[in-house]
């Protein structure tokens, strides 16, 4: 017998042949399918600008676009997270309380916050926030329009750009400028009139045709550009500190110059800021000694109004103290925090990336990461759920009985200088206690305006409510020194902090 022959080599390579030609065909076979159900991909902040092909295009939008539904044909997963702002959410701090036709008033809940704007707009109406789906209505819904407010203040609530290219012929900054001696009902009217009255939607932050992060707002886009120009500390903006080395060869333009995760802030902190807006002075982002409440509050002390008078937001009812509002100055805080200092942007936290069927897109039903811990903090944070929000129940409570403890010592100093009034004071002999009361007074509206209940930057927020209630005792003593042997002097009030929702 002899040995079985191996085969031929002929046939060897003819079986190769046949696997290379099925691989092949494979191969084929999912580029053409590929084809077939190729669609445009979902736009998210994360994406490299790109425009989308043109035969992908259910409908064009462009620079007047303001209506968020007419971008829904294009990018109906972001649109469907954009609609679900209107749903009522609400944390242990934050959020809608309240029916559902008006959020909760802050000055039922506190009433030293009254006390606080006593001769100000803000003690007539002042509600917890609603989403971004809100925030026209709301403030068209206001009861602080039942005294004069000026049209800058739609800088923040709605799709505005279009007006002031309108009222700018073209520039949008003169645009700015020319709606803040207008009254809030007659820059309403036109935003109406020309069809784009609608809340902050897809054109302000996205640019249409790219879909690219953008900033839109003339006020950011100034108050940033006097922040860089400044020497103030960036460490969470490192295109500041590079333009900085660059020689500062123009003018700072976060469009131009910003990196992606910064814009991914920049975007936010357009509207969720401190800024001035009323009718003696053109919207003004104070950011030109830096971003700190110390920085801001220089900034304030050092600018004049019409006549040389020192700039204050309003004139105290009770004291006569000349003080300062703080807006919602989130960026401001979140910026002297950790999470900036490393890297972590507002959306990382509050639009976290979500699943979508066989993608991911960056979620637009903005809203607190408390509400969805899993995705906003887990992907960076090795703790279970409970651990985390353990941790941020200790910031904000800690911060919530600081907060009531400085407005307690507010009051306690309003009541002493109007004891000391009532006694025969002069208002150059109360000019210490009502310094003092302005620079309490600011501190403690800083955090309380803020939108974190001091999460943002814990350190920070303690150190500024401690120096509030420092300045507020200061103060009382300063005006106890004035009332006579004998007269009445309010006792000091309790400090226990008031039951949370």
């Amino acid at each position: 017998m002899t040995d079985a022959l191996p085969p031929r080599p002929r046939k060897r390579v003819r079986a190769i042949g046949v696997v290379i030609v099925g691989l092949l065909a494979l191969v084929s076979i999912g580029v053409l399918v590929a084809r077939l159900t190729q669609h445009e991909p979902d736009a998210t902040p994360d994406a490299a600008p790109q425009a989308a092909p043109a035969l992908a295009r259910v409908a064009d939008v462009g620079e007047d676009a303001t209506d968020p539904a007419r971008w829904a044909t294009r990018w109906p997963l972001q649109y469907d997270g954009y609609q679900r702002t209107a749903i009522k959410t609400a944390t242990t701090y934050g959020g809608h309380g309240g029916s559902e036709a008006m959020p909760e008033d802050k000055l039922a809940r506190d009433p030293w916050l009254k006390r606080m704007f006593l001769g100000y707009a803000f003690s007539i109406d002042y509600r917890d926030r609603r989403g971004h789906a809100y925030m026209l209505a709301d403030q068209e819904a206001t009861g602080r329009l039942s005294v004069p407010q000026s049209g800058a203040c739609l800088h923040c609530h709605a799709s505005v750009m279009p007006l002031y290219r309108t009222l700018g012929n073209g520039d949008v900054f003169a645009g700015l400028d020319a709606t803040w001696a207008m009254t809030y009902q007659d820059a309403s009217k036109r935003l109406h009139d020309a069809g784009h009255a609608h809340p902050i939607g897809c054109i302000d932050c996205h640019a249409p045709a790219s879909m690219a992060l953008r900033v839109t707002r003339p006020g950011f886009l100034r108050g940033i550009a006097a922040l860089a120009a400044s020497n103030a500390p960036v460490p969470a903006f490192s295109s500041i500190a590079a333009w900085r080395q660059a020689g500062r060869p123009t003018s700072y333009d976060p469009n131009r110059d910003a990196t992606h995760g910064e814009m991914r802030s920049f975007v936010c902190g357009q509207c969720h800021v401190e800024y001035y807006c009323s009718t003696r002075m053109p919207l003004t982002y104070p950011w030109g000694q830096g971003l700190s409440v110390d920085a801001i509050e220089a900034y304030w002390d050092q600018t004049t109004l019409a006549g040389g008078a020192q700039f204050a937001d309003f004139q105290h009812a009770e004291t006569g103290a000349a003080v300062l509002k703080a807006q919602h100055p989130e960026f401001e805080l979140w910026s002297q925090g950790l999470h900036a200092r490393i890297g972590v942007a507002c959306a990382d936290c509050h639009m976290p990336s979500v699943p979508a069927g066989a993608t991911q897109v960056t979620d637009h039903w903005i809203r607190s990461p408390l509400l969805d811990v899993t995705r906003a903090c887990l992907s960076c944070h090795r703790v279970t759920e409970p651990e985390l929000l353990a941790r941020v129940a200790t910031i904000q409570d800690r911060t919530h009985d600081q907060l009531q403890r400085g407005g307690a010592a507010l009051v306690d100093l309003i009541d002493t200088v109007v004891a000391a009034r009532a006694s025969g004071a002069t208002t150059a002999q109360l000019a210490p206690a009502l310094a003092l009361q302005r620079k309490a007074q600011w501190r403690l509206d800083f955090i309380a305006a803020e939108n974190s209940m001091g999460f943002h930057a814990p350190r920070e927020a303690a150190r500024v409510l401690g120096e509030a209630i420092d300045h507020a005792r200061q103060g009382e003593l300063a005006a106890r020194a004035l009332v006579p042997a004998g007269a009445a002097v309010p006792t000091a009030r309790p400090t226990t902090s008031t039951t949370p929702r």
